[in-house]
């Protein structure tokens, strides 16, 4: 076998085993033990409210790729879960909290042990990315807003991998590259892959849908289109917001692709800090029937029982009976508490 042969398949396998123990140590990487916090907190409560136990999941990346594995356990297919509201219908808030209490975590005052790459630095892009991606997803009325919310978070999952494999990763990997396109191309001219594939294979590899593994291997693409385009905007804005280097060019060229113009791009632009909080995903699955919603509607807009029952066209003793339903139902004591549960939750 020529020497060249030889040295180059050593390579290979040296980069391949050092991957599959990188994926192995992924298994056991830690949530912030705030988000555990939150999550028994949400999950304790005579009451569980879906939305407080859908945003303690979303907010980090361990809690995220633990609920889904356990959810798509054993399934294959098309009939996959790819969003935590999904995940978390298809699992009791038992197994939830057990996932919780049993899980690895860190302090944000402590260094995780084992990690070079700082997981709380590492959650605070994801998150910041996660939350630009759901404003362009509101912008242009991207209807697979659960499922961004998944694939936004999780899209650098690859560089954790490459941080285990290689020592000094990223710095000495990318060299003085400022911008996500420059760093991308030293990834693959030093190792032979980049974060975006490896990471679209250790998703695959944990058993998660393909609609997200996809996504997040695609999103450094060239020409990237799809969930993949809207992730790879996100991460360039928020990169933008916390002052690091982007290239105008493929911002306006990655915009295009998900059908935002110029001039909204550079409205984005202005507005990412002071929009926080953009427009709540309400998860929470409403009790009432269209009657008791229809019903409550009325009250929300100042009616009283007899305006109410005319406009509905039913009695007055009708209405008074559905409030008192939706009292039972929402746990409310008066008008003026069901009135604001219901809009608090999205429902009216």
């Amino acid at each position: 076998m020529p020497a060249t042969v030889a040295a180059q398949r050593h390579h290979n396998e040296t980069h391949g085993s050092r991957l599959t123990r990188a994926f192995e140590a992924l298994d056991a990487f830690p949530a912030l033990e705030e988000s555990r916090a939150r999550l028994l907190s949400a999950t304790a409560k005579d009451h569980v409210v879906t939305d407080e136990v859908v945003s303690a999941i979303e907010s980090d990346v361990a809690f995220v790729i633990a609920v889904l594995r356990r959810a798509n356990a054993g399934q294959s297919g098309r009939g996959l879960i790819d969003t935590v509201p999904g995940a978390v219908e298809a699992l009791s808030p038992e197994a939830l909290r057990e996932l919780a209490e049993n899980a690895v975590t860190f302090e944000f005052f402590e260094h995780a042990t084992g990690w070079d790459f700082a997981p709380e630095r590492f959650r605070l892009h994801a998150v910041a990315t996660q939350r630009v991606a759901d404003r362009i997803a509101c912008a242009v009325g991207y209807k697979h807003r659960d499922r961004l919310a998944v694939t936004s978070l999780l899209h650098d999952v690859g560089k954790l991998v490459l941080a285990n494999a290689y020592p000094g990763y990223p710095s000495r990997i990318h060299n003085g590259a400022s911008t996500p396109e420059e760093r991308i191309h030293q990834e693959r001219r030093e190792l032979g892959v980049d974060h975006a594939l490896v990471g679209g294979v250790l998703l695959r590899r944990w058993g998660l849908p393909g609609t997200i593994a996809s996504a997040v291997e695609q999103h450094h693409n060239e020409e990237v289109e799809g969930e993949a385009a809207f992730i790879q905007l996100a991460d360039m804005l928020a990169r933008y917001e916390q002052g690091a280097n982007v290239s105008p060019r493929h911002m306006r060229r990655t915009a295009y692709a998900v059908g935002i113009s110029p001039r909204e791009l550079r409205g984005l632009m202005y507005e990412l800090p002071t929009t926080a909080n953009q427009r709540a995903r309400h998860v929470d699955p409403c009790p009432l029937t269209d009657r008791e919603l229809s019903v409550l509607q009325g009250l929300a807009k100042g009616g009283i029982y007899k305006q109410i029952a005319d406009e509905l066209e039913l009695s007055t003793s009708t209405v008074r009976s559905h409030l008192h339903n939706v009292y039972g139902k929402l746990g409310a004591i008066d008008r003026a508490q069901a009135v604001l549960m219901a809009t608090a939750r999205g429902w009216i």
